[in-house]
This record gives C-alpha cells, sequence and structure tokens, in this order.
C-alpha cells in the first residue's frame, strides 16, 4: 500500500498468464519454493545489505483483487470467468522465509524463499523484486558512503534525484538503516521516525537584500540551529565573513553559539581549511563545517586523505540512485516443487551463462563466526533441514572451484533465514528502525575489513553442504547428457 493505493496489480504482466494457465492445467495446486537472490556486488564491492523486508510484508498482508481489478482483466478477454472469481476471493496462502533487514549478504545466497500454491507464489515476483532490489541497493550504497566519512555524519539529501516519490521515501529509510544519520525528506521522518535535517537554500539568501540580512533573519528565527549555507557568492570573501558578523552579533547577544557553516561547491578541500583556520581564530573552534555537491565515497575518501576540514557530509543523488550502478539485478527463481505426498522434488534452471544457473531445493543459511574474533568467515548455503554442527571441525568447498577446501575449527553457525509468513499468515514481528539499524551496524563489525574495502575486496565465502551441492550436480549431469 502507498497512500492507500492497491499495489496487488503492480505485477508484470506474464504474472497473470500465467496465473491463468495453472489455473486450466493440472498444475493448479502445485507447491513451488522460489528464491529470490542476486547474483554479483553492485560496483564489483564485497557485499550488500539486505533491505526491503518491511515493504515485502506489507504488501504481501495486503493482497486483495478490487471489483475495478477484476473487470480490468476480464476486459483483456483471455481469462477464464472462474479463475477471476478465484482472483476476487483471493487469500493468500504461503510460506515465507526471508534474513532480516540490515543483514550483509552475499551473491547466490536467498534473501526471501516464497513456498505455496504455484499460482500464487509466482504472482508475487515482480513486486518482490521490486521492495528487495531498490531497497538493498540503495542501503548497500549507503554503507559504503558512510564507511567512507570515516565517522563523520553523512546526511541523505536526495529526494529531490530520486526516481519518483516511493524511492524517496523508501530510500531515505534504506540510507538510515545502513548508518546514515538523517534525511531531508520529511515524509521519511513522519513515517519512520528517521531524523530530518535541512537548513536553507541559495534561494534564502538570495531573496533578502544582503547576504548579512539573510543571515541575520535566519539566525533569529532558528538561534539554536542556526546553520548558514555560505557559498551562494564568494566563500572567503562575503560568505564566511558576513556568517561571522551574525553570529557575533546576532547570535551572541541572544546566548547561543552557532552549530555550523555549509558549502555546496568549490574547491572543497581548499575553502574547508581557510574556513576552519579563521573561525578558530575568530573564537567559533565549535562551529561544525557542513560538505555537500554531489558526493560518493570516493571522493569523500580522497577529500579526507587531502586534509580537508569537515565535520559532516550531504549526500544526494550519488547516493539516493546509486548513480555509479543503478541495478542490484536481483532475480526470483523456481527452486523446487513438492509432489503429491509432500515431498520435495529440486528443480534447476540451465544456462550456457554458468553465473544464471541455479540451485535447487529448499533452503537455510548458515553464518559461521570465529569463537575468537566473532568475525564472519564463511556462510554454508544447505537444504532447509540441514544443521550445520559446529562442535567439531568441518571441511568446506567452493562449490564451483571444488578443489578449493578448507577445514575450519573453533567455531560457531548460526541460521540467518526466519519465518515470516506460515500459511499466509504473518509470523514475525517487523522491527522498528532504529533496531533495525543498530542490528545492521552489529553484524558489518562481524564481517572483515578486507571484505568491505571499495577496491578489490576479498571474495566472501558462500559454499553449498554436500548434501546440495550432490543434487546440484546430479541435476546438471541429468540435463547435460
Amino acid at each position: 500500500m502507498v497512500d492507500g493505493k492497491n499495489l496487488t496489480m503492480l505485477t508484470d504482466f506474464y504474472e497473470f498468464t500465467m496465473a491463468g494457465g495453472f489455473w486450466n492445467s493440472p498444475q493448479r495446486d502445485t507447491i513451488g519454493y522460489y528464491d529470490m537472490y542476486f547474483r554479483t556486488v553492485p560496483e564489483n564491492g564485497g557485499y550488500v545489505i539486505a533491505c526491503g523486508l518491511e515493504s515485502v510484508v506489507e504488501y504481501l498482508s495486503n493482497l486483495h483483487f478490487s471489483d475495478e481489478d477484476i473487470e480490468y482483466l476480464r476486459n483483456k478477454k483471455i481469462f477464464a470467468e472462474d479463475f477471476l472469481e478465484y482472483l476476487r476471493n483471493f487469500q493468500f496462502q504461503c510460506d515465507v522465509w526471508a534474513v532480516p533487514e540490515g543483514t550483509p549478504m552475499f551473491p547466490n545466497e536467498p534473501l526471501v524463499t516464497v513456498r505455496g500454491p504455484v499460482i500464487q507464489a509466482q504472482l508475487l515476483e515482480t513486486m518482490i523484486l521490486i521492495c528487495m532490489n531498490h531497497q538493498t541497493l540503495i542501503a548497500t550504497k549507503a554503507s559504503r558512503v558512510v564507511r567512507a566519512a570515516a565517522g563523520r555524519p553523512v546526511m541523505e539529501f536526495g529526494a529531490r534525484r530520486a526516481q519518483g516519490y516511493a524511492a524517496a521515501i523508501l530510500g531515505a529509510r534504506a540510507t538510515y538503516i545502513a548508518g546514515c544519520s538523517s534525511t531531508s525528506c520529511t515524509i521519511s521522518d513522519r513515517q519512520y521516525n528517521i531524523p530530518v535535517s535541512g537548513t536553507m537554500a541559495h534561494s534564502w539568501v538570495q531573496l533578502f537584500p544582503s547576504e548579512y540580512e539573510a543571515f541575520a533573519s535566519y539566525a533569529k528565527s532558528y538561534p539554536d540551529s542556526c546553520v548558514l549555507l555560505i557559498d551562494t557568492y564568494n566563500v572567503l570573501k562575503s560568505g564566511l565573513p558576513n556568517a561571522i558578523k551574525c553570529f557575533k552579533e546576532v547570535l551572541a547577544p541572544m546566548g547561543y553559539r552557532p552549530k555550523g557553516i555549509r558549502i555546496d561547491s568549490g574547491d572543497v578541500t581548499y575553502l574547508t581549511k581557510k574556513i576552519r583556520k579563521v573561525l578558530d581564530d575568530e573564537g567559533f573552534s565549535d562551529c561544525k563545517i557542513v560538505v555537500s555537491n554531489s558526493l560518493d565515497e570516493n571522493i569523500i575518501s580522497t577529500l579526507i586523505a587531502q586534509g580537508a576540514e569537515i565535520d559532516s557530509f550531504g549526500v544526494g543523488e550519488r547516493l539516493i540512485t546509486s548513480r555509479a550502478e543503478p541495478v542490484l539485478g536481483g532475480v526470483y527463481k523456481l527452486t523446487a516443487i513438492e509432489d503429491e505426498k509432500g515431498n520435495i522434488i529440486p528443480k534447476i534452471k540451465l544456462s550456457e551463462n554458468v553465473a544464471k544457473i541455479t540451485t535447487p531445493c529448499f533452503k537455510q543459511i548458515y553464518r559461521l563466526y570465529s569463537k575468537e574474533s566473532d568475525q564472519a568467515f564463511a556462510d554454508i548455503v544447505a537444504l532447509h533441514h540441514e544443521t550445520i554442527d559446529d562442535s567439531r571441525d568441518i571441511t568446506i568447498f567452493d562449490p564451483e572451484f571444488t578443489w578449493k577446501k578448507k577445514t575450519v575449527s573453533n567455531f560457531y553457525a548460526k541460521p540467518l533465514m526466519v519465518q515470516i509468513f506460515k500459511d499466509g499468515k504473518l509470523v514475525y514481528d517487523l522491527p522498528d528502525v532504529e533496531d533495525i539499524r543498530s542490528y545492521c551496524s552489529a553484524q558489518m563489525d562481524t564481517i572483515w575489513d578486507e571484505v568491505k574495502r571499495f577496491d578489490n575486496p576479498h571474495k566472501y565465502y558462500v559454499d553449498l553442504s554436500k548434501k546440495l551441492w550432490n543434487i546440484k550436480q546430479e541435476l546438471l549431469d541429468k540435463y547435460s547428457e
């Protein structure tokens, strides 16, 4: 639901043609298992931050077809009336598992698994991908930007450049989960209790007879949160001197200290060094310097390396759109069905492109942590009913290059996927955004720095259990004959 709109019809049309076809076929009541996962990390990074589950839950909790929806489908003149009646009385019946939002994840691991009648489970594909692909992408980009800032606050400033209003709202939530300190998007604060921030635009300064008068008026209105934008005309010749004059003549007599100044253009390293010295010399060493202007993790890293005097960053379009690589590329694939007795029958999709070969079966992911450091060092994708015995040594191996093996000991294993829906009923307590943010931070601390670096990150091990690997190999051999 977005602003009261029913989004059940937000799906690719072939989901309806398949559903209608299932209705008329022996597969109508077949139970299928579908995985949503991604194949590569954006920007050649080492990880992604899973995000978007709350939107999936909201969507699945409100699935229904209105009379207008049914009439629209009827007018296509290709769907049977009894199928349309089924949709009119639609009752969600699927089971859903997912990794919690904020979990660092790696290629070819399911983020969401759906089990249910194929006529329903297939219908969910488009919206699950919309929710998970977008928000995971933005959370991942935010994580990179926040890490580049090296402890300095990062404010998300991108609403006006987002790809639509839903992307602005949900993107702000994703950036906060991944570590941004605040957002400029007011509705995201109202809806998710994300700290909102913002001061003035250049137009504020331009509207007054002089720059000083603009600053003075703003300071009188917001004396306890005064941050002035000083690059409308000339940073060092007018903006900074007028800001200091305002601090002394307006704020000081009122008993307030300035909170900061902001620049949005120019040679940031040069200007911030000059600004910092003047502020300190004038007795405003507590005045923060805020910088914006088409920033991303690479520019931020360079500025810090050059010694720029920056206390916080405002990051906009390159964050909210993940401009460097604006697509996660997650997919939703059938991995198994159940026969009449409830036995799980694995299914596989082959391809000349090896990366597109799917991993069959109903699965669980186990993350392995060192008992000495509590750092995660590998994931094992296993059959759902398997358990990892962490009381003894185990040998893990690369599923593609099986000769790459490693025996590990002194570790503990944690399952990552939790059940969200059972028989169509929500059985998961959705955490609030602050809890997800704290969880994300704690989970990122368990990932080795080598995996998190921007360039040539260490490849995190994602292995298959021997049982799952055997099943996949048997299917590969069967269909390759």
